[in-house]
């Protein structure tokens, strides 16, 4: 099994979901995170101020997927998130040695 970490643009995260969905990958962790890569965070102008923003918003995906599924699941998340722009994430993929479902008990990939 592996569990598949992707930081993302907050506007593509339906694009993402959608892509998941048509691998049937099941259950999907989302959280609003903030943060940022090699550009440093960005500069804006409000109200003819100049300002820095360190860390911009994102969003973070978790999804525990069988083994035999992690490479398309990656390249789905990877054409989906997409937009050819600087800030457009990363993905990493851990291996994960166990899975319990705490309700029924199961362990392994049945508890995906």
């Amino acid at each position: 099994m592996k569990l598949i970490i992707a930081i993302i643009k907050p506007s593509r995260l339906d694009d993402v979901r959608e892509a998941l969905t048509a691998l049937n990958v099941e259950g999907m962790t989302v959280s609003e995170v903030k943060g940022y890569g090699r550009q440093k965070g960005h500069k804006e102008i409000y109200r003819g101020s100049e300002y820095t923003v360190n860390f911009v918003p994102k969003i973070k995906i978790e999804v525990a997927v069988d083994d035999a599924v992690a490479e398309r699941a990656v390249q789905a998340v990877q054409d989906a998130a997409r937009t050819n722009q600087i800030g457009d994430g990363k993905i990493f993929v851990l291996t994960v040695d166990e899975a319990v479902r705490i309700r029924t008990g199961e362990t392994g990939a049945n508890a995906l």
